[in-house]
C-alpha cells in the first residue's frame, strides 16, 4: 500500500498546483471592490436653491456616514438583528443550523438565519427569492464582504440600504422624510420609532399603522435598556416622547426648466464623453444612444449637484404672462429667457399649464418663424455684406422670381424706403429683395454658427427669407443673444456646472465665442430693432430699459405669432400658436406674443 500511496500523494500535489483556492475564485466569480448604492441627486437655481431631487431606481436615498450615525441606532440594529455581528465572518452558522431545523420541520423556506452581513448583500446584489440557490449565493457574497470591508464599512452600507418603507431608503433618509430634520437632531425616541419600520414596512408604516409602530418602537426601547446601551430612566423617558409626524415631500418644482436641465445633461456628459463624435459617425445610432442613457444614468444615481441659471421669479413672471394672455384651452405659447451676459438660459416656458417630461415647445417644437427670422437671415447678412446702414435704401415694391411673388401684409407696394422703415413695419418684398442679392446660400451660411438642428438637414429657397423654415423657440432667442454681444455668438446654457455631492466639478460646458457678423453690422441691427419697438410692429413690447430691441413674426394663414427680442440684460422669445396647425389670426390685434414679453421684461 505504501508505493500506492506516495504515488497518488505525488499525482494529487501535481494536480493541486492546477486547481485554484476558493478565495481566488470568488475573487474572479464575485468580485466586489466597493458597495454602491444609488443616491439622490439634485438641481438647484441660480441662488443656490434646491429646485427639484432625483432619484435613481426609484429609491429615495440620502446616503450617511458611518460617523454620522447615532450609536444608539448602530447599537439597536447589532441587538435586533444580528448580536454576533462584530465575531462573525459573514455568517453564524449556530444561527443558521437553526434555521435549517425550522424549515425542514415546516417544509418552507422561510427561516434564513440572515446576518446584517447576508441582509445587506441580499439587498445590494441578490434578489429575495426563498430559495436554497439564493441562500448559498448569500453565503458566498457575504464572505466576500467581510473579506474586503471592516465590520464598521459593512453596518454603514447596510443602515443606508435597508427600506423605510414609502419609497425611502436608509436611516438618514427615513428621519428626514417623516420628521423633516437631519438624523442627527432626532430624539431617542424618534431615532427608534423609525428604526422599528424595516422588519416590516407595510406592518409598522408610521403613516397607515401609528400604533403598530410606536408598539414596536417600545418593544425595541426594552431591548437597548436589556442590553445594556441605555438607562432604565432613558427608555421610559422615551416611551412617553411624543411622537409626531412631519412628512417631507420630495422637492420637484419648476418642470418645464428641470425637463430642459436633464436634456442638456444628456447632451453635456455626450460631449465630454465623446459620444456626440460616436453619434456623428456611427451607423448604429440606437446602440449609441442607448449606452449614452445608462451612462447618465449611472452618473446620476452615484449622486451628483447640477448647479443652474434658474431665476426663478423670472420663470414665476413667464408662467404667469402665459397664464393671463392665453386663456384659450386650445392655444398654447412656450418661451425663453437668455441673460446674455452670462450666456445662461434662466427661464423656459415649455408651454401653458407645463407637465414635467412632457412635450416641451421651448425646444421640441419646429415652428415656421416668419418675419423674426428677418434679422438673422436678412438685414444683418445685407448689412455685413453690403456695408448698408439703417438709413440706406431697398426697393419695398412688387417682387416676383420664377413663380415666387411674396407680398406685403398689406398687399401694397412701398417703393424705396429705408432698411429702418422696411424692418419696423415688416416690409416682405424688402426682406426677400436682401436674400435674393446676397444668395440663399451665402444667407443661410449666417444661420450655420447658430446649429439650428432642423434647417441644417434641409434645402431652402427664397421664401425662407419671410420664415419658410423650421426653428424652435430657444434656438431662434439664442440666436439674437448675438445682437447683444457685438455680433459674437456664444452658445447658451441652462446648466453652469455639475459637482460630486462633496463639491468636486466633474462637468462645464467651455465657452467657444463665434463672430458671426461685424461689429459695424451689429450697431446697424441694433438701430433697426430698437426701431421696431419704439415705433414699429413690436410697441406693445416697450418696456423701461436702457435698450429695447425686437422682431415681431407672423407666419402663413396665422398659424405661430412671435416676438424675440433683447434689453440690455436679457433676450427672450415668445411663440403663441395650435400644437396642430391651426389659425390663430382672432389673437394677431391683441399681440399675446408681444405682451407676454413686456410682462416678462418689466
Amino acid at each position: 500500500m505504501v508505493p500506492i500511496f506516495l504515488f497518488s500523494g505525488f499525482a494529487a500535489g501535481k494536480e493541486s498546483k492546477a486547481v485554484k483556492g476558493l478565495g481566488t475564485v470568488l475573487e474572479e466569480k464575485i468580485p466586489i471592490e466597493a458597495i454602491e448604492l444609488a443616491q439622490n441627486s439634485y438641481i438647484f437655481d441660480h441662488e443656490g436653491e434646491l429646485i427639484s431631487e432625483i432619484t435613481s431606481n426609484q429609491q429615495n436615498r440620502v446616503y450617511i456616514r458611518y460617523e454620522n450615525i447615532p450609536e444608539a441606532v448602530k447599537a439597536l440594529y447589532v441587538a435586533s438583528e444580528d448580536q454576533r455581528f462584530f465575531e462573525h465572518i459573514g455568517f453564524d452558522a449556530a444561527g443558521m443550523l437553526r434555521a435549517v431545523f425550522i424549515n425542514a420541520k415546516n417544509q418552507t423556506v422561510e427561516q434564513g438565519g440572515s446576518t446584517i452581513t447576508q441582509q445587506l448583500a441580499r439587498n445590494v446584489y441578490l434578489s429575495h427569492e426563498q430559495t436554497y440557490n439564493r441562500k448559498l449565493s448569500e453565503l458566498l457574497y457575504s464572505y466576500q464582504l467581510e473579506k474586503n470591508f471592516t465590520k464598521e464599512q459593512i453596518l454603514e452600507a447596510y443602515l443606508n440600504a435597508i427600506y423605510f418603507g414609502n419609497g425611502t431608503y436608509g436611516i438618514g433618509t427615513a428621519a428626514t422624510f417623516y420628521f423633516s430634520r437631519q438624523i442627527q437632531e432626532l430624539h431617542l425616541a424618534e431615532l427608534v420609532f423609525i428604526s422599528a419600520i424595516p422588519n416590516n414596512p407595510t406592518m409598522y408604516d408610521p403613516i397607515k399603522n401609528f400604533r403598530k409602530t410606536k408598539d414596536r418602537q417600545e418593544r425595541l426601547l426594552s431591548l437597548l435598556y436589556q442590553t445594556g446601551t441605555i438607562s432604565k430612566q432613558e427608555m421610559e423617558e422615551a416611551v412617553h416622547y411624543p411622537i409626531t409626524l412631519s412628512i417631507n415631500k420630495k422637492v420637484d418644482s419648476y418642470p418645464d426648466y428641470v425637463t430642459f436641465v436633464h436634456e442638456e445633461l444628456k447632451q453635456l456628459i455626450s460631449e465630454k464623453e465623446g459620444y456626440a463624435k460616436k453619434l456623428a459617425k456611427s451607423q448604429n445610432k440606437e446602440q449609441i444612444e442607448k449606452q449614452l442613457s445608462e451612462r447618465v444614468n449611472d452618473i446620476i444615481s452615484k449622486g451628483i449637484i447640477i448647479h443652474t441659471a434658474l431665476d426663478s421669479s423670472i420663470q414665476t413672471k413667464l408662467d404667469n404672462a402665459l397664464e393671463q394672455h392665453i386663456p384659450s384651452d386650445r392655444v398654447q405659447g412656450a418661451a425663453a429667457v437668455i441673460d446674455h451676459q452670462s450666456h445662461k438660459i434662466v427661464a423656459l416656458s415649455g408651454g401653458k399649464d407645463y407637465k414635467k417630461y412632457s412635450f416641451h415647445r421651448a425646444y421640441q417644437a419646429y415652428r415656421h418663424p416668419g418675419s423674426a427670422i428677418k434679422p438673422l437671415l436678412d438685414y444683418a447678412p445685407y448689412i455685413d455684406l453690403t456695408g448698408a446702414t439703417a438709413n440706406s435704401k431697398i426697393d419695398a415694391g412688387a417682387f416676383c422670381k420664377a413663380d415666387y411673388c411674396p407680398e406685403n401684409y398689406s398687399k401694397k407696394n412701398y417703393g424705396m424706403v429705408s432698411l429702418e422703415t422696411a424692418l419696423k413695419y415688416s416690409y416682405n418684398t424688402a426682406a426677400v429683395r436682401m436674400l435674393d442679392k446676397i444668395g440663399i446660400d451665402t444667407g443661410l451660411s449666417y444661420l450655420e454658427p447658430f446649429g439650428f438642428s432642423a434647417l441644417l438637414q434641409n434645402d431652402y429657397d427664397l421664401s425662407a427669407a419671410l420664415g419658410a423654415l423650421d426653428i424652435s423657440p430657444l434656438e431662434i432667442t439664442g440666436a439674437y443673444t448675438a445682437f447683444a454681444n457685438n455680433g459674437l455668438y456664444v452658445e447658451n446654457h441652462a446648466i453652469h456646472k455639475v459637482t460630486d455631492l462633496s463639491g468636486k466639478t466633474l462637468y462645464e460646458w467651455k465657452e467657444n465665442p463665434v463672430r458671426v457678423w461685424k461689429e459695424t453690422t451689429n450697431d446697424q441691427m441694433r438701430k433697426l430693432l430698437a426701431a421696431v419697438v419704439k415705433s414699429g410692429t413690436g410697441q406693445k413690447a416697450a418696456v423701461s430699459s436702457e435698450y429695447v430691441g425686437g422682431k415681431t413674426g407672423t407666419s402663413s394663414d396665422y398659424r405661430d405669432l412671435w416676438f424675440v427680442g433683447l434689453t440690455d440684460r436679457y433676450t427672450a422669445g415668445v411663440w403663441v400658436g395650435k400644437d396642430q396647425a391651426g389659425n390663430v389670426s382672432n389673437l394677431y390685434d391683441q399681440g399675446p406674443q408681444l405682451l407676454i414679453w413686456r410682462d416678462i421684461m418689466k
